[in-house]
């Protein structure tokens, strides 16, 4: 829910719970986005270094195009080391079957803790006392300020190539400063965040698929690169593979990485559902629920359900009809907007070469999952070899 009292000045929201309902929050003419990515709710600035990061500027915010451009440039400069650099992180995952945290993973998700509390649920039992500790005073910022600096001081070092090519490009355009926190909060907010929801998702709903998916999806992986050759998966490999690309989309389509998603009414306006339209006052603020809007059933055929190949069985045209309801990203896949998220792409890459590199590797698994309140926790409790008779075993998490 979003935030009530002490936390936000006015809790109250017009919500939108179907596809067409929802594309008003897309469209930037429409709708104020400056400090709403949470909701009714603003971080404390202390969190960001006194900054404002991109993802709370409205596109018409002249700041928000020069910030933006950067990003996007940097995700694009890094686009042709995703496919290694995952290849290699997911062998050496698979070898060791475990995956080992560390002190900075720790301290990334201790702070988006402390700027998403008030939109937690179903964390903390009993329920009232949930309402009490998270959705009732702000989370001190000092609490997780040393742990902020340290990753500040991490990325400002990583990043110094970076940061030094950007000054160079556009010298006086962004102070390095606010550029560096800006990355600080693309890299663990856009993606840590982000993957850290998606992908335990995306692997829940192949172990769900069980042994028909997975052998269609080994098929058609080492149909494009064979399992015996030892050639690297390619961005460029996975996007001869229709069933890998629509098996992340519908993942993406039945849990969106963002599932609330808030725009301030930029006037009075009428928001139009399937069968019936209402009056929206300027100011108010608009709350779109994703999850139930990318399962509209007015959109989608068995909207409830996944469907893994959903975006194969049909022709291009619905294939794109579709796709323009699959708004993870804050806006349609099929396009492009100013506020989208600007590691789309990447998102929707890792996603791909995760399903290729398992099913080139494996021909089938299983797992348990655990629902929890944020991403589910899903347990390898066997893994099938290509070409071998025997099993893995192991208690792998993701």
């Amino acid at each position: 829910m979003p935030p009530g009292p002490f936390i936000s000045g006015d809790s109250r929201v017009v919500t939108l719970l179907n596809a067409r309902s929802f594309h008003v929050l897309l469209d930037d003419s429409l709708v104020d986005k400056a400090g709403t990515l949470d909701g009714t709710y603003m971080p404390s600035l202390a969190l960001f270094g006194g900054h404002r990061p991109l993802a709370f500027l409205d596109a018409a915010d002249p700041h928000h195009a020069t910030l933006k451009c950067v990003m996007i440039r940097l995700a694009a400069a890094r686009m042709h080391h995703v496919a290694p650099s995952f290849g290699a992180a997911f062998t050496a995952m698979f070898d060791a079957v475990e995956i080992i945290g560390d002190d900075a993973a720790a301290k990334a998700y201790k702070w988006l803790v402390f700027q998403l509390h008030p939109l937690a649920s179903k964390a903390v039992k009993p329920w009232f006392l949930e309402d009490l500790l998270l959705h009732t005073f702000r989370l001190p910022a000092f609490l997780v300020r040393r742990d902020y600096a340290e990753l500040t001081a991490y990325f400002a070092d990583v990043a110094a190539g970076v940061l030094d090519d950007t000054e160079k490009a556009d010298p006086g355009a962004i102070p390095r400063d606010e550029l560096l926190h800006n990355l600080v909060f693309l890299a663990i907010f856009n993606s840590y965040g982000g993957y850290m929801f998606f992908l335990p998702h995306l692997v829940k709903w192949l172990a769900r698929g069980g042994p028909e998916l997975h052998a269609r999806l080994a098929g058609e992986v080492r149909g494009v690169v064979p399992a015996d050759t030892g050639k690297a998966i390619t961005l460029v490999a996975v996007e001869k593979m229709p069933l890998v690309k629509s098996v992340v989309w519908e993942a993406l389509r039945m849990n969106p990485p963002v599932e609330f998603q808030y725009g301030r009414a930029r006037r009075d306006t009428v928001v139009e559902s399937h069968d019936a339209a209402y009056k929206v006052k300027k100011g108010e603020m608009l709350f779109g629920y994703q999850t139930l809007a990318t399962r509209d059933e007015h959109v989608f055929k068995r909207g409830g359900e996944f469907v893994p190949d959903r975006f194969v069985a049909c022709g291009d045209g619905e294939r794109r009809r579709m796709l323009d309801h699959v708004v993870w990203s804050n806006g349609p896949e099929t396009a492009v907007g100013n506020k989208q998220c600007p590691r789309k792409d990447m998102v929707v890459a890792v996603g791909r070469l995760m399903v290729a590199e398992l099913f080139r590797r494996y021909d089938t698994f299983t797992a348990t999952v655990e629902e929890m309140p944020v991403e589910p926790v899903v347990t390898f409790t066997s893994l099938t070899r290509a070409a071998a008779a025997g099993h893995g075993t192991g208690s792998v998490r993701a």
